[in-house]
């Protein structure tokens, strides 16, 4: 958590306030990409975000935050399938924007300065265009924020101006997880045990014979695991352990 000065009374002898500045959560981050989403013209936003897969080197895509609706898992999952290779591959060699029609070439607009900001990715399987704006903040907050549906708008001021926002967003996320697990709500030998075993493939009753456990035990523990990462399963909470160093 931050501080900053309040400079009112600077230069009049009196003590100089600290203001507390509030950590950013989830619930802060949503009203901003809609804007942003607004501002492009798009229909939904999709923050992905580059995790361990559980081989070396070996990444893959998890979706973080979105408001696709009812079917978000189904239609994030089909994302990342379609498009998650070239999107990862594209975040090893470029930070340019990438963009892609919809299967009926549909979506946005061919401006002649646009081709000269981003990359254009062929798509015949979605249903709707969409623009991902990659970041890379070293070896963990990696990712894209994707902005889909619509008819987009891509002109060089609005993209780059979006750009920078995403980049914020990542570090945003980035921080929250960096905030989430206190000392207090450090992950025991046992969760880490768990989880690890997890992240490899593991199922809970192959997990419980390695570990000497019942099965009702080792579910606690990926349980109250999941609950200190603030995940809403079992697969984000991997994802998140492997992120914060707990696993590999």
């Amino acid at each position: 958590m931050g501080f900053v000065k309040d400079l009112s009374n600077e230069g009049s002898g009196q003590p100089i306030a600290s203001k507390t500045i509030p950590a950013v959560t989830r619930s802060d981050l949503f009203p901003k990409l809609v804007a942003m989403q607004r501002s492009l013209g798009a229909k939904n936003f999709i923050v992905l975000r580059a995790v361990a897969a559980g081989f070396p080197n070996k990444r893959k895509l998890s979706c973080e935050l979105e408001n696709l609706g009812l079917a978000a898992g189904e239609q994030s999952a089909q994302l990342v399938k379609i498009l998650g290779e070239r999107l990862l591959d594209h975040l090893e060699s470029s930070l340019l924007p990438v963009a892609w029609t919809s299967e009926q070439e549909s979506g946005f607009a061919d401006l002649p300065d646009v081709p000269a900001l981003l990359i254009r990715l062929d798509n015949e399987n979605l249903g709707y265009s969409g623009v991902g704006f990659p970041v890379r903040l070293g070896t963990m907050g990696n990712g894209f924020v994707i902005f889909c549906g619509g008819n987009l708008l891509l002109d060089n001021e609005l993209m780059l101006e979006q750009h920078v926002k995403s980049t914020q967003i990542m570090i945003d996320l980035l921080a929250m997880d960096e905030r989430r697990v206190s000392p207090s709500e450090a992950l025991s030998e046992r969760e880490v045990a768990c989880l690890q075993l997890a992240g490899d493939g593991r199922i809970s009753e192959e997990i419980a014979t390695k570990l000497g456990l019942s099965v009702h035990t080792v579910n606690a523990y990926l349980g109250s695991a999941t609950i200190k990462l603030d995940s809403v399963n079992r697969i984000q909470a991997i994802a998140k352990a492997i992120r914060l160093g707990f696993i590999h």
